[in-house]
């Protein structure tokens, strides 16, 4: 019954926003952005103990408050634009973004060799996965969480799945990556999230320790694929940009541990340097430090 309920509601929301005039959705995204980071005490305390942590007491309160609100937004534009992209065309999926150091990734098609794409739950993240993949042509697959509700976790899957976008789940991931890297598709992974210890390896992100997934080391090891790091972000939430940066090159010595440490602290170099351009985009209200955050408060 539940399902049925978040069924209608998804498409209902989704009539109301394709009939809204772009102004009046932007408008909707800024104060929903707003009123989310009033409201959640909890998330507003994440973000701030993690801006704290990430650059100190650099920052003023009203600053912390700016970049909170912002993250919120682009959480917004994220679900806004899943419902957007319900049913679109290619051609119109592409029409508003725009693409910067491309010959990163053209290098890597034109002479056929698979990577590994690399990114974080920054800008607009699903909107990323879906451009690059239809606009390069090629099949990706991601990993992620498997939503609570099925009637919600079918649409998302649908959603991703028009733009060449599949998904395996968390739970037997490497599995699945596997098998994709030998049917010859792309796998993308979102490398900026904490996970348990005992299934990470310790970075330094943002001056501090910090878990990271070794998912994208593991396979970037094993195959002798490269990982290029890509990020998108908006300044209007109608026009994108998609950034690519220069690749993380595989490594393979007698040293299986040190390799993966060695890739994996690259990974978080890349996305802390993204971030730094513009704190705005990122998803701030995530623990990322959990664990390890109290250590680091304790030696300020």
């Amino acid at each position: 019954m539940i399902d049925i309920l978040y069924r209608i509601l998804y498409y209902i929301f989704r009539t109301v926003l394709r009939i809204l005039p772009t102004k009046a959705r932007i408008a909707l995204i800024d104060f929903l952005g707003k009123l989310a980071y009033r409201l959640s005490q909890k998330h507003r305390r994440i973000i701030n103990k993690n801006l704290d942590l990430a650059y100190g007491q650099y920052l003023t309160q009203e600053e912390k408050d700016t970049i909170g609100i912002e993250a919120f937004k682009n959480l917004v534009d994220t679900i806004f634009g899943i419902m957007l992209r319900d049913g679109t065309t290619a051609s119109k999926l592409l029409s508003n973004v725009t693409f910067e150091n491309e010959e990163v990734i053209l290098s890597y098609l034109q002479e056929g060799k698979q990577f590994i794409l690399v990114t974080g739950h920054y800008g607009n993240w699903e909107l990323l996965s879906q451009v690059v993949a239809t606009k390069y042509n090629f099949d990706l697959v991601g990993v992620g969480r498997k939503l609570d509700s099925d009637a919600m976790d079918n649409i998302l899957k649908q959603n991703r799945e028009q733009f060449r976008v599949s998904m395996v789940y968390k739970k037997g991931a490497l599995k699945g990556c596997i098998d994709a890297i030998r049917q010859k598709k792309i796998v993308g992974i979102l490398t900026d999230q904490h996970i348990r210890n005992n299934q990470s390896v310790d970075v330094i992100f943002f001056g501090h320790k910090a878990t990271h997934t070794p998912l994208a080391s593991i396979l970037s090891r094993k195959f002798g694929l490269d990982m290029i790091p890509a990020y998108i972000h908006t300044d209007d939430y109608q026009h994108y940009v998609v950034r690519f940066y220069e690749p993380i090159l595989s490594r393979k010595t007698v040293h299986q541990e040190e390799d993966l440490s060695i890739l994996t602290q690259q990974q978080a170099d890349r996305m802390e340097h993204v971030i730094k351009k513009d704190p705005k985009q990122w998803f701030w209200m995530h623990n990322r430090w959990k664990g390890f955050s109290e250590n680091a408060e304790n030696k300020r």
